[in-house]
């Protein structure tokens, strides 16, 4: 054989590579679309919804999570308010306790330096009184040693009246 026939039936040979190999992937391509292409594309498009249900998902709980953020800062801030709230009770009940004790100390005070004024009264009209008799008896036994005579009750408590009104002159 000659060199040109290797090189004339090259041509036609290539061409005909070339029509086989499109025919088999053509075929190839009909076989992948008839029992395969279903099943690639049920999984392309699972996968693609998954990926979709995730994203929303996360969007979901980042949603959540701001709005329990928020929940929990409103609820801290009146936890606040309430605990101020509290913090000046105690202060206004503290302040309207100390004035209703320091109101009781000073009327118990007033009260023992009442009872206090009433015992040195007491005290001072029985130290009269015991003033008074022993007076007496000693100016009934002054009087009857002058007069020499012994006096009545009535002449005696008049000379006392008149002796004490003496002495408080």
């Amino acid at each position: 054989m000659s060199p040109f026939i290797l090189l004339e039936s090259a041509p036609s040979s290539m061409l005909g590579n070339i029509i086989v190999v499109s025919g088999a992937f053509l075929i190839l391509l009909v076989l992948i679309k008839k029992y395969a292409w279903g099943m690639v594309t049920a999984m392309l498009d699972a996968r693609a919804k998954k990926i979709n249900d995730d994203i929303d998902s996360a969007e979901n709980a980042r949603l959540k999570a701001e709005a329990f953020a928020t929940q929990r800062e409103t609820e801290l801030a009146g936890s606040r308010d309430e605990a101020i709230k509290i913090i000046n009770n105690a202060k206004d009940t503290a302040e309207s306790n100390k004035a209703k004790v320091v109101a009781e100390a000073a009327e118990e005070a007033r009260r023992a330096k009442q009872r206090a004024n009433e015992e040195i009264e007491q005290s001072k009209k029985e130290a009269i009184s015991g003033i008074k008799g022993n007076v007496a008896d000693i100016s009934v036994k002054i009087a009857e040693k002058l007069i020499g005579e012994t006096l009545d009750a009535s002449a005696q408590s008049e000379l006392i009246n008149q002796y004490l009104e003496k002495l408080g002159e």
